[in-house]
């Protein structure tokens, strides 16, 4: 496992994002529940998974090792992120950015031409993240994380057609570190 690994620098590790898969769950549970006071179960990953026609749901891999997942749902022109999260100890590196880069891509495939997501008003640090996607406070969910006893902040974009919007995207993609970003000829 990459965390047993004692190291917090991916080196010359290349990240690989795929479609998550059933083999992934052991990854993303242990992510998971470091990541939510109140974690999904491998059950609802296998069902939300089960849903390909408007569900998109990626691992970020190193060598074999799980590093993050992302999920999207898409309901006719409006997408929704579901959950995105990172090995803690990856944290920083750009990774959700690529993951969150791959969702907008697959909205937009699926048709959509807004995402929403929430997330807790105390994670300054993934909020930074979204703002740099164009994502905008339009909510807040009270007592969303019940088990936190805290809000969510709903955010929002409504532009991913838009050709400034895909130069945003592109434009965080190429100032990713090189082994985060895609290989010659992705995204």
């Amino acid at each position: 496992m990459l965390r047993s690994r004692g190291t917090t620098e991916l080196g010359a590790a290349s990240l690989e994002v795929t479609k998550m898969r059933r083999r992934h769950l052991r990854g993303v549970m242990a992510i998971e529940r470091q990541a939510y006071a109140r974690p999904w179960t491998p059950n609802l990953f296998v069902a939300e998974m089960s849903e390909p026609n408007n569900r998109n749901y990626l691992v970020a891999r190193i060598d074999k090792d799980v590093v993050g997942y992302a999920g999207l749902i898409c309901y006719g022109d409006e997408a929704h992120i579901t959950n995105i999260a990172v090995e803690p100890m990856l944290q920083g590196h750009g990774i959700a950015h690529r993951l969150l880069a791959e969702e907008i891509d697959a909205a937009r495939a699926m048709g959509a031409t807004a995402v929403s997501l929430e997330v807790r008003v105390t994670n300054w640090r993934a909020q930074r993240v979204y703002a740099r996607f164009g994502f905008h406070p339009v909510g807040i969910r009270r007592n969303y994380y019940a088990e936190l006893h805290e809000d969510a902040l709903i955010m929002w974009t409504d532009d991913i057609r838009e050709r400034a919007f895909r130069q945003r995207v592109i434009s965080i993609v190429q100032r990713l570190p090189e082994g985060i970003r895609p290989q010659a000829g992705r995204q």
